[in-house]
């Protein structure tokens, strides 16, 4: 099939075939549709959706780009969560060995920053050594040695999305529900799970920044797990301010490592351990979401998360005791009095990439020691000259960046309306 006709046709509003599809993606990932072409159905499928059908189609074709993890059938549940993106959300960090260390296997394929939020990979290769670059083989084996892994897709795992991926951060089409959807499920699927959790995230820090929009995209995601027979549910969860203390790479780390200790930020173990509880309910390891926080509330309790963790990084060639870089600090501080009215999370990720904590382009190195540290939140009382937050880059560039964040950090008399954290679930 010619992919000129493909593109025309969603262009045109048309719903695709399911063999129009397979020819697209299937050429794409061989590599016989070019990067320009695959841009422009992209494009298209950002500006005119698809239907359900067409979702379908291409999560399980995306799906059959590459290999699949099988697994022993040895009665251990294989889990794993999902968050559509966030600035400061560092769950899988603490999640993936919280979860190994009750019973259940975490092999956790992640991605890199995506639009102005930043990735999980990103922030691991913070740890000097890391690797984000397993094999297969070399998944399954970090897996049965400690429980859990967090890498990156494979060669041979869903090829055509581990493209897909990094083209929609460079062509302005991220916050798509249907490119969304088939990116995380068809990843998520290859895993060979029996259980998944998703945080779906809305506000000025998310892809979708309507409670509607992050409800639609929940449902999709749902569905379309279900559909492919693994036990999903999902969190619709609130992004219009940083989740915990910490937004860069090294900072998140340590950050994490502190909340494994068992010294986290309350906004940031509500939300890991609600996710956790459900994956614990739907593998039915517990009866209910309160057991399933107690559960996991005793593994930092009892320092077995943060032995898991070690474990893990040590498996995947990281050294948590080598020096991980911060940048010189210096504080930002509200021009005027008032109550913190309103954070344009979104800005902040632009200002940590402008940073070098994120990529303008595919070929851009990481500076992991940039990076912000929110010292206030929502609702508080603000007086003129307080810090706001702490901005982790060299004095030139740190400057560079200020006005940016003080437009993302507004001090306003009345107090905002702050909602829950955890807004609903969606199964």
């Amino acid at each position: 099939m010619n992919p000129v006709w493909i593109i025309q046709k969603k262009r045109d509003h048309e719903q695709l075939t399911d063999a129009e599809i397979a020819a697209f993606i299937d050429g794409y990932a061989r590599g016989a549709i070019p990067d320009y072409q695959m841009s422009a159905l992209a494009m298209a499928i950002y500006l005119n959706g698809m239907t359900t059908d067409e979702i379908a189609s291409l999560t399980d074709h995306m799906l059959a780009s590459g290999a699949r993890f099988e697994w022993p059938d040895d009665g251990v549940p294989r889990v794993d969560k999902h968050s559509t993106g966030g600035i400061g959300d560092k769950t899988s960090l603490l999640l993936a060995p919280m979860l190994a260390c009750c019973g259940l296997e975490v092999p956790m394929v992640s991605g890199r920053g995506l639009g102005a939020t930043g990735g999980t990979l990103d922030k691991l290769e913070a740890i000097p050594g890391f690797r984000t670059n397993l094999t297969m083989d070399e998944v399954r084996a970090v897996v049965a040695k400690t429980g859990c892994v967090i890498t990156g897709a494979t060669v041979d795992l869903v090829p055509a999305d581990r493209k897909l991926y990094a083209l929609r951060d460079v062509t302005a089409t991220v916050p798509s529900i249907p490119l969304i959807t088939a990116s995380i499920m068809s990843k998520k699927l290859a895993e060979g799970l029996d259980a998944l959790v998703l945080d779906v995230k809305f506000g000025t820090g998310a892809f979708m920044k309507t409670e509607a929009d992050a409800r639609a995209l929940a449902k999709s995601l749902v569905a379309t797990g279900k559909r492919m027979g693994v036990a999903t549910t999902a969190l619709l969860t609130d992004m219009n301010q940083p989740l915990g203390r910490m937004a860069g790479n090294a900072v998140e780390v340590d950050e994490s490592i502190a909340a494994l200790q068992g010294n986290g930020p309350a906004d940031l173990m509500e939300c890991t351990l609600a996710l956790g509880a459900e994956v614990l309910v739907s593998t039915k390891h517990v009866e209910s979401t309160a057991a399933g926080i107690e559960k996991l509330q005793r593994t930092i309790d009892s320092g077995e998360a943060m032995e898991q963790f070690t474990a893990m990084i040590a498996a995947q060639a990281g050294d948590l005791n080598a020096p991980r870089p911060v940048a010189p600090v210096s504080d930002l501080v509200s021009p005027r009095s008032g109550r913190l009215a309103r954070i344009d999370a979104e800005l902040l990720g632009k200002a940590i990439i402008a940073m070098g904590g994120g990529r303008q382009v595919l070929s851009d190195q990481l500076d992991h020691s940039t990076g912000l540290e929110m010292l206030t939140r929502l609702g508080d009382r603000i007086d003129a000259g307080q810090p706001l937050a702490r901005i982790f880059a060299k004095p030139m560039i740190a400057e560079r960046v200020r006005h940016t964040l003080l437009e993302a950090i507004q001090v306003a008399d009345e107090a905002p309306a702050v909602g829950p954290l955890i807004l609903d679930r969606i199964d």
